[in-house]
């Protein structure tokens, strides 16, 4: 049985394409087509479920048709309609050791201070800024962090941990509330 932390979302199914099984793949991360893995992994019913790719091309730099192997109608291609689909770590850690995954690899991800220890966990990446941010929750707590590689020492993969040296007082920054009498 495939496990929650074993995986990673990498998008999603959108509806059927045709009549032979064909699904529009809107996704976040092309690691697919970079890695070798004959499978995607979907979530159905609560469930990691792996099904092996026939066949996949891209529509455009986010979008691709697949066609998964015993998907034959566009009936059966209905039941993975906005269906979540991950890629399995084992085959991404290759990746991450040469630099080439997205940063929604990283969540889930243990964050470390090499002064201040344990910061949090990665829950979500904002990229929609100049200065991509790692969403660090701990406690109920959330930080920003700036993905930023000059503050990264380094990327365990198989502890889903990354160690960074933060200067001081950048925490304190992301915790620093304007007084309300102002």
């Amino acid at each position: 049985m495939i496990k929650q932390d074993e995986v990673y979302k990498i998008g999603i199914f959108n509806k059927p394409h045709g009549i032979h099984g064909e699904l529009s793949f809107t996704f976040t991360d092309d690691i697919f087509d970079r890695v070798e893995c004959d499978y995607l992994v979907c979530m159905l019913d609560g469930i990691l479920v792996p099904f092996y790719v026939e066949e996949y091309r891209f529509r455009s730099d986010s979008t691709a048709l697949v066609k998964l192997e015993g998907v034959d109608s566009s009936e059966r291609a209905r039941m993975f309609t906005n269906v979540p689909v991950f890629f399995p770590l084992k085959f991404a850690q290759d990746a991450a050791v040469d630099g080439d995954v997205s940063w929604d690899f990283f969540v889930g991800f243990r964050v470390e201070d090499v002064n201040n220890g344990y910061i949090g966990d990665i829950v979500d990446v904002d990229t929609t800024t100049i200065n991509t941010l790692f969403i660090i929750e701990n406690d109920g707590e959330e930080t920003l962090l700036p993905a930023q590689e000059e503050f990264i020492r380094g990327v365990d993969p198989q502890k889903k941990l990354i160690t960074v040296e933060l200067p001081d007082g950048l925490l304190d920054l992301d915790h620093a509330a304007p007084d309300e009498d102002e």
